[in-house]
């Protein structure tokens, strides 16, 4: 899984750089690597639900205090870590060159076989 995460508080992406996630996921998905890809509304649309010393408290958002959060995400079904490290080095070079300015970055999380 990939998740990207960035501020907030920054726009809503260009639509440039929607454009070309959505050709980017069109070939990963030609390629049969591409099993899930998604985004994710402001925090302000969410809450929390959180366990802290025996007691679950749920906070709503906006999630002020975080300076980034994760804006989407994509599951890919590839063969190596460097498979999606590409993959994923794609999509950021899209944010560079669609999105002048915006910083963040893209975490790649291994998912338990389910």
């Amino acid at each position: 899984m990939v998740m990207v995460k960035g501020p907030e508080d920054f726009g809503p992406p260009p639509q440039g750089l929607m454009e070309g996630i959505a050709q980017l996921g069109a070939e990963a998905m030609q390629a049969g690597v591409l099993v899930m890809p998604g985004g994710l509304l402001p925090s302000k649309k969410g809450a929390r639900v959180r366990l802290r010393s025996g007691r679950i408290s749920v906070t709503d958002g906006p999630f002020t205090e975080a300076k980034e959060l994760i804006g989407g995400f994509a599951i890919y079904d590839v063969k190596s870590k460097d498979e999606v490290i590409e993959w994923t080095r794609r999509f950021m070079e899209l944010h560079k060159e669609h999105w002048p300015g915006w910083e963040g970055e893209s975490e790649i999380r291994e998912m338990y076989p389910g």
